[in-house]
């Protein structure tokens, strides 16, 4: 098993079989890209991550906390997010320039998660790090995709 900074145990990541080196070994860039939590066990909660189990993650819970706070009415409560690769949630958005734009680094790890639109059937996808939050709106496989919040935490 690689070592990890945050604690997550990485038998149940399956990061070991798409490339990932482990976040010890690399600083906390498995993929190459910053990982949000190595970052968070760094910085931001120290104390908590020492015996951090990732469903306790404080930076994990301000982030849901964040999500709910939106008041996005057709949006399900926000229960819990995942680390996730950011080439799984980096699909290309539209800009008001009409030009569209991945936002997020593909090698970075981010929090995330995809829920079912109230309603419709459309989704909603999460993605967050230290510095941003993200909520889209799209269909099937990511099809026609709009931003609903992009922000600066």
């Amino acid at each position: 098993m690689a070592k990890t900074i945050c604690g997550l145990d990485c038998a149940t990541c399956g990061g070991l079989e798409n490339g990932c080196k482990g976040c010890a070994a690399t600083d906390g860039k498995p993929f190459g890209g910053d990982c949000i939590l190595a970052t968070c066990a760094k910085n931001h909660h120290r104390s908590e991550c020492e015996t951090c189990d990732f469903e306790s993650c404080a930076m994990k819970k301000e982030l849901i906390a964040e999500f709910n706070a939106l008041g996005i009415a057709d949006m399900p409560e926000i229960t819990d997010l995942w680390a996730l690769k950011g080439s799984v949630v980096n699909i290309a958005y539209p800009l008001p320039s009409g030009k569209n734009v991945p936002l997020w680094d593909d090698d970075k790890v981010i929090f995330g998660n995809q829920v079912e639109k109230i309603g419709g059937d459309r989704c909603y996808g999460l993605a967050a790090d230290e510095k941003y939050i993200m909520v889209a709106e799209y269909g099937e496989n990511g099809t026609n995709a709009e931003l609903v919040v992009f922000k600066r935490r």
